[in-house]
């Protein structure tokens, strides 16, 4: 069935409104839920980096209708913060005054943050709960559509969508190349819908900054903020987005999971699983990173147990948040090793991903011959699982077929025949492909000149 472009267009505008019942724009400044310093600050802010802005140009910049917009502006006038530079029929272009650049730059020197207008901490709370990555229901059905071009074994797929719906952590572990890394990645094709998220939120009178362009996506075409009438549309304080799904391997630390605060930007910026929030998080090579296995599983215990994170700030301001995401930990090492049972219990589901079986790997093979546009040959898939794995004693992983014939083929297009593989390219590519211990070789000296 084909969808014609206009109507996918409708129903990005569908999505958008509905969202306006769960984040409706703001008439006036107390339905924000800031206070009139905090927008004041801003204002002189955006004008100190702008230069000289019309009111479009700063509802842009911060997000706010115009209503609100103008009540700030009319006070920074009357106190000689801002004067007006230049007018036309339709509108004023504002600059700062030598007292208003002051009140910046003071302004500054307390918080660098420059973007759209914060929401209160409590409305982010309220609606990262109303929006729980949780209410979505995953059944088989689905799991196979998601999956329906992936090869996993039917036992497999039902375990990952069990836990999928159980709402409590996942433990996936297996050996190295058995497809863990993929196959999480490719869970976010479950999370059907889209979500809200502030650029920032404002605990007190501090600015953190949560929304992250290369973690949230667009769910939408952007709408043209200046186009928006007062009454309809969702709060523009926040983006709609894809859910995230966020992934860390090896360069995770501990820091990354607390408030970050930035001295040289003067800045604070929200910790990883906040901004994963509605989403999954997926700790990826679990065991590779900076920070101790224990430490770091001990920092989501209170979180796992009350779906709540305890943050702070430089202040020593304390404040908590919904911790909704759905937590992978992912490893090739043994789960023992890195936490104890204890901990392990608190995690619902522990999913072994092993080896392939040949019919697999057959059907891999093929999706990769498939791929790269060569004729699939079962008698070059039977002489690849039988006299170099298995006669090397090498377990089937995904990873191999793709990449050995990769390898085959970057040797036939050197040699001059293209998309030609066969089982002398692919002995070639094997024996370059894994790594050679064999001591029976060894090096002899340089004869000397």
């Amino acid at each position: 069935m084909s969808i014609a472009s206009s109507d996918i267009f409708a129903t990005d505008r569908q999505l958008v409104t509905g969202k306006s019942d769960l984040a409706p724009q703001p008439t006036c400044l107390a339905e924000t839920g800031l206070t009139d310093t905090m927008v004041i600050e801003l204002i002189v802010k955006h004008l100190y980096e702008g230069g000289v802005l019309s009111m479009s140009d700063l509802r842009d910049r911060i997000r706010l209708p115009a209503t609100i917009l103008e009540e700030q502006l009319t006070f920074l006038r009357r106190e000689a913060r801002i004067e007006i530079r230049s007018s036309t029929e339709s509108t004023h272009r504002f600059g700062l005054t030598d007292k208003g650049r002051v009140v910046a730059l003071d302004a500054l020197m307390r918080s660098g943050y420059v973007g759209p207008a914060p929401v209160p901490i409590e409305q982010y709370c309220e609606i990262a709960r109303a929006q729980t990555v949780h209410a979505d229901v995953t059944d088989r059905v689905g799991m196979n559509a998601a999956f329906d071009k992936v090869v996993l074994p039917p036992e497999l797929l039902d375990q990952l969508g069990s836990a999928m719906n159980s709402g409590r952590a996942i433990f996936i572990y297996g050996p190295a190349g058995t497809g863990k890394t993929y196959i999480t990645q490719q869970l976010s094709r479950l999370l059907g819908d889209s979500i809200l998220i502030p650029y920032a939120i404002a605990v007190g009178e501090m600015i953190i900054e949560l929304y992250d362009a290369v973690l949230h996506k667009p769910a939408a075409p952007v709408e043209d903020v200046s186009s928006l009438a007062l009454n309809r549309g969702h709060d523009q304080r926040f983006a709609h987005c894809k859910r995230p799904v966020a992934i860390v391997g090896g360069e995770l630390t501990i820091d990354m999971l607390e408030v970050n605060y930035d001295p040289s930007h003067k800045i604070y910026r929200a910790p990883l699983q906040m901004r994963a929030n509605n989403g999954i998080l997926i700790i990826d090579d679990m065991g590779r990173q900076r920070v101790a296995p224990e430490d770091l599983l001990n920092r989501w215990i209170v979180p796992l147990e009350e779906a709540r994170d305890y943050l702070h700030v430089g202040s020593g301001m304390h404040f908590s948040v919904p911790f909704d995401v759905i937590l992978i930990f992912s490893t090739n090492l043994n789960p023992l090793d890195l936490a104890d049972e204890a901990f392990l219990r608190r995690i619902g589901h522990k999913i072994y991903f092993g080896y392939l079986t040949p019919e697999d790997y057959t059907r891999i093979w093929r999706q990769n011959c498939d791929e790269f546009q060569i004729p699939y040959d079962p008698e070059i898939a039977r002489f690849t699982i039988e006299e170099l794995h298995r006669a090397n004693n090498t377990p089937l992983l995904p990873c191999h077929p793709r990449d050995l014939l990769r390898m085959a083929l970057d040797h036939a297009g050197y040699v001059g025949e293209p998309g030609e593989v066969t089982k002398e390219r692919l002995r070639w590519a094997w024996k370059n492909y894994f790594v050679s211990l064999d001591t029976s070789v060894t090096d002899k000296p340089c004869a000397k000149a």
